[in-house]
């Protein structure tokens, strides 16, 4: 019985697919390229059915003709880092400067995977010491502030002792901000939006930024005249200042989470 040309075909087919080889694929080319790589090919079953030169490399997605086991010899892996370090100390003792903290890469990203995030952070600050243990004596005026969550921090690397003064916080109506507080220029100047002309918000003032002395933070307007008004800088984005009037101080501190800040 004589046999159509269908069955030519089929058999070319069957013979193709029990052919050593046919299925080779990344797994056996034992790469898995960066980028557009035309040298890293194979042979095996491509995604659109179809069998001949296939590719192992990231681009090879976009274009279609990956070979058939490249999902589970080249998976995708996005980076993973690890949780941020402590915020260091401040890079200069006794002036507006700038404390960092870092992270490190525990997974390079591979085969198309997210790529790795900022690996450092960096946000103002000031230290009231210097190096060898003395207070710092000049004035920080005008009253510098940064994000009530620098608290938490800054306490744990605080001297303290029984005899020392609770902080307390002071509540001050914005009367002029700048556009620069809208600029912000990373996640550590997020809190910033925070600021708006006619807000009021809470400022707490805590050691060590509590002068020893005076009993008050640089700035916190105590002594100044009614409705007089304080100008106030946020720390991180020189551009960002205005001014304030104090509305009263409260001995014992319940900021809002959202429009809290702190003297540093």
């Amino acid at each position: 019985m004589a046999r159509g040309p269908g069955w030519l075909a089929a058999a070319a087919l069957l013979l193709l697919l029990l052919a050593p080889g046919s299925e080779a694929g990344c797994a056996e080319l034992g790469r898995c390229c960066r980028g557009r790589d035309l040298a890293c090919v194979s042979r095996g079953w491509r995604p659109d059915r179809s069998h001949g030169a296939c590719y192992c490399d990231q681009a090879c997605p976009r274009t279609m003709d990956c070979c058939h086991d490249y999902p589970q010899a080249c998976p995708e892996v996005s980076c993973a880092v690890s949780d941020w370090s402590d915020w260091s100390g401040c890079a200069e003792p006794c002036r507006a400067t700038y404390r960092v903290r870092r992270r490190h890469v525990v997974q390079e990203p591979r085969n198309g995977g997210e790529a790795c995030p900022p690996l450092e952070e960096k946000a103002g600050c000031v230290e009231y010491w210097n190096q060898e243990g003395a207070e710092c004596k000049q004035s920080l005026i005008p009253a510098l502030i940064t994000t009530g969550g620098y608290g938490n921090a800054r306490k744990k690397r605080a001297a303290s002792s029984e005899n020392e003064r609770s902080g307390y916080c002071v509540e001050f109506q914005i009367t002029a901000i700048t556009e620069g507080c809208l600029q912000v220029s990373g996640s550590y100047t997020q809190w910033m939006r925070y600021l708006s002309e006619g807000h009021t918000v809470c400022v707490e003032c805590q050691h060590p930024a509590l002068d020893s002395r005076s009993l008050h933070c640089y700035g916190d307007g105590s002594g100044s005249e009614k409705n007089q008004l304080l100008h106030w800088q946020a720390m991180g984005n020189p551009r960002c200042r205005g001014t304030w009037r104090r509305v009263r101080q409260l001995d014992t501190c319940s900021c809002p989470s959202v429009h809290s800040f702190l003297f540093i």
